[in-house]
């Protein structure tokens, strides 16, 4: 093998190699963006007016809950995943609570601010 080809296949195997790092560094780039867009959009969803229709009151929350998983489904940290997935149990406590009552209203409604706060934190 001469020089040359030498030369080359050495540029080759460097360039390859970067490459690969690069690719890495846009797949963690994508995914701190994708976990941004996941976290703005959970807390984006976060609220509940209790002063509704307990029918209304119970579909809502169910979607909410649905949604919280499916962001949990998609990102990979683990903090972040687990405090949408609590935020989501607290979503399935609405349906089976009496929210008539404003004690439960309160209690949930403190809950679900430390849920978010705990978001927040595993957010940033």
């Amino acid at each position: 093998m001469g020089v040359r080809k030498t030369v080359i296949l050495v540029v080759a195997v460097f360039a390859l190699a970067g490459c690969g790092e690069v690719d890495n560094a846009v797949n963690e780039a994508n995914s701190a963006t994708d976990e941004a867009s996941v976290c703005a959009e959970a807390l984006g969803i976060a609220d509940l007016n209790p002063l509704v229709d307990p029918e209304k009151l119970a579909r809502r929350a169910e979607d909410k809950e649905q949604r919280l998983r499916e962001l949990a489904d998609s990102v990979a940290d683990q903090d972040v995943k687990a405090s949408l997935l609590t935020m989501a149990d607290s979503y399935v406590e609405v349906q089976k609570e009496r929210f008539d009552d404003l004690t439960v209203v309160a209690a949930w409604a403190k809950r679900n601010a430390e849920h978010i706060d705990a978001l927040r934190q595993a957010c940033s």
